[in-house]
Parts: C-alpha cells; sequence; structure tokens
C-alpha cells in the first residue's frame, strides 16, 4: 500500500493538470503574425527609446512609447549595437544593423533596414559595407538628408568614412573617407559635416546622385586647449557644441560655408570655481518653438567623470546664452532630447532604464515611465 500511495498521487496530479488543460483550451486560438497599426502622422510626442542593452550587445532594439499616455506602443528589435534616425517625411525609422551568421560568431553581414513608422515592420533593406562604427549610440552616427534621399553612416575600422545610401534606388552610392574626423552632421538637402580632431569642421557637399562635388574645412576649435564633445545638438541647420568645462561653441550651416556663431559659457565664473559643467551621454536637448537649449549639469565636476548621469537640468535662451531656469529630475538622468512641437516635452532617459517627463511650457517634472529600456542611450522624436 505504500508503494501505491505515490502512484494515487500521480494518477491525481495527472487529472487535475488534464482538467485544467481542458479548461485553458477553452480560450480563443491567439493569432500570430498581427501587429497594430499606429495612427499616421505620428503624434509629436511619440518617442524612440534606443536600448544599448549593455549586457546583449549583439541584439538591441528601439522601445515605441507614448509618454502621454505612459504607454509603451512597440518595438523594433534590431541588430548589434544599432544606431537609428527618423526620416524627415515621418514614414520610416532607419537602423544601422550588425548580424553574425551563428548570432555572436560567423560571417558579419551589415543592413541599412527601413522600417515603417506605422507598422513597426521593417519595409525594406539593404546590405552596406562591413564597416559601421561599433560605438555607444548617439546622435549623428546615422543621420538622413533633408530630403531622405540619403541615409548617412558613419563607419570606423580604425580608418573613418561615411557611407551614403540612396533611399530610393535603395543601394549604396558612395563611401567618402573622412580621415581623423568623426560622425555626420547633415545639413540642407545635400551636405554634412564632420568634426575633426585638428579642430576644423569639414563639410562635404553630394550632388543628386550622392557624389562629393565639394569638400570645405572650417577652423572651429582649439584642440590644444579645449576639450569639445562630439555630441552636439542641432537646431535646423545649426549645431551647438560644448565643451566638458561648460564653454559653448556654435555654427550655422545653412550657407555655402560655416558660419562660426559667437561663442559663450554656461556658467559663471563662480559658478566654474563652485565646480559646475555639463555632464551626461546625449547631454543637450534642445526645443526649437521656445529657442531653449537644456543641459544635464553636474554640481561637483571631475575629470573624466564627465559623463556621468545628473539630476539637475539647467536651461537657457539661445538667443541671449543666458539661463532662465533650473530643474530637477528624480531619477540620475543620462541622455536628454525635446519635442519639436509648440507644446514641447522635455525627455530624459534615466539609468534605471526609465524615461523621465517634463512639460517645457511650465517647465516642470511631470512623470516617470518605469522600465521602458535596459540601458537606454539615446530617445529621439519626429
Amino acid at each position: 500500500m505504500r508503494l501505491l500511495r505515490p502512484l494515487c498521487k500521480g494518477l491525481l496530479l495527472a487529472a487535475a493538470c488534464v482538467a485544467a488543460a481542458g479548461a485553458q483550451a477553452q480560450l480563443p486560438v491567439e493569432k500570430l503574425g498581427q501587429n497594430t497599426t499606429l495612427p499616421f502622422p505620428p503624434d509629436p510626442h511619440r518617442s524612440y527609446i534606443v536600448d544599448f542593452e549593455f549586457n546583449n550587445m549583439v541584439a538591441t532594439r528601439v522601445v515605441v512609447v507614448d509618454p502621454d499616455q505612459r504607454k509603451v506602443l512597440g518595438m523594433l528589435s534590431t541588430g548589434g549595437a544599432a544606431p537609428a534616425v527618423l526620416s524627415h517625411d515621418q514614414k520610416t525609422v532607419y537602423t544601422a544593423d550588425i548580424f553574425f551568421e551563428r548570432y555572436v560568431r560567423g560571417k558579419r553581414t551589415d543592413v541599412i533596414t527601413a522600417w515603417d513608422t506605422s507598422s513597426l515592420s521593417p519595409r525594406w533593406e539593404v546590405k552596406i559595407p562591413s564597416k559601421r562604427a561599433s560605438i555607444l549610440t548617439e546622435r549623428y552616427g546615422l543621420s538622413t538628408s533633408a530630403d531622405d534621399r540619403f541615409v548617412y553612416i558613419y563607419n570606423f575600422t580604425p580608418s573613418t568614412s561615411i557611407t551614403v545610401v540612396d533611399t530610393e534606388k535603395q543601394e549604396v552610392v558612395n563611401e567618402l573617407a573622412i580621415p581623423g574626423c568623426i560622425l555626420n552632421y547633415p545639413a540642407g538637402e545635400r551636405r554634412f559635416a564632420s568634426l575633426c580632431g585638428d579642430g576644423k569642421l569639414q563639410v562635404i557637399t553630394l550632388d543628386d546622385d550622392g557624389q562629393e562635388v565639394n569638400r570645405t574645412a572650417t577652423r572651429f576649435f582649439n584642440p590644444d586647449e579645449e576639450k569639445l564633445i562630439e555630441r552636439a545638438v542641432g537646431n535646423g541647420d545649426t549645431y551647438y557644441f560644448v565643451t566638458t568645462e561648460g564653454h559653448v561653441r556654435g555654427v550655422d550651416l545653412s550657407g555655402k560655408k560655416p558660419k562660426v556663431l559667437r561663442d559663450w559659457w554656461l556658467t559663471t565664473k563662480q559658478e566654474r570655481k563652485e565646480g559646475w559643467a555639463p555632464g551626461g551621454w546625449q547631454l543637450m536637448a534642445v526645443a526649437p518653438a521656445l529657442n531653449r537649449l537644456y543641459v544635464l549639469m553636474h554640481p561637483e565636476h571631475a575629470p573624466h567623470k564627465w559623463e556621468d548621469p545628473s539630476q539637475t537640468i539647467w536651461v537657457y535662451d539661445l538667443k541671449t546664452g543666458k539661463k532662465v531656469d533650473t530643474m530637477e529630475t528624480p531619477s540620475l538622468v543620462w541622455s536628454l532630447n525635446a519635442t519639436s512641437d509648440d507644446k514641447p516635452l522635455l525627455l530624459g532617459t534615466n539609468i534605471e532604464g526609465g524615461l523621465d517627463i517634463f512639460d517645457l511650457t511650465k517647465g516642470e517634472y511631470v512623470d516617470t515611465m518605469d522600465g521602458v529600456s535596459k540601458t537606454p542611450t539615446l530617445v529621439i522624436n519626429h
């Protein structure tokens, strides 16, 4: 009888499992392969969070959210350490993906993927040279021309170059060497700039076939005296850079030649003595409708720690360069971006994987979307 008790218990458990399975079988069958279609045009507050995923960089993602509704709308599953950029016509998200034949090893394949912003499904892809920079994702590692005709991909092998993809022909049409320079800051329909280690800003102009027709180099900063951060923020064809100490340098790329703007400081001499300086990853954002600049600031600036996150954001009037406000976040924020509409939000990715949300018309913190990503490096908006 002792031998039968475990057997009876097993039979009773099996019967219970069968009964439970029968109950579950009454649920409607889930249909696979169906995607929710998002509205077009996208809401100006719709946000795309580039999740670098430090613990698994061979397969990363872009998380799409509605910060007004505090809702996750979907996700793009991208290749390793993939940067992302939005088209100006709001129809496409471009990612530069790296895939390996055996997931973590084997033959490497690089592609540009064009994702539909409504279905969040890939519409087409183009194979590109296996040279794309495998770096922590940032703005202007991937960018588009103003008319969306070309996508520019920053390469690092360690020589640097830009691959040009024609989105109409859906093919690679050029690769442009930019020795000693990095990234691509687009201007107008056929130009982009790169920041060079010798302190110059190099501007390349293309024709309608993606071929180079002009190249200029303009003195921009002194690399022997200041540490200029390449992570600029754009306001139309004007870009603002900042040094690790808080010296702002702007440049207008709308003309045939770059126009270097008046430089100014984020801080007063007294604030610098007290240790205030900028810091973070994507440490600046611009709200075009308000003509204001938002900068993550550190109260105790220290060498080699300027990329650390912060809870303090200083606000500047771009016309005067004057500080007009201070905002505090409940979280340690690493990257900023502002929406471009008339009622803009400031969005900050925090180190816990959340998204901190500010109403800029009121100049105040609103809420945090927790746990929307793992290691968000960048947030982008239409």
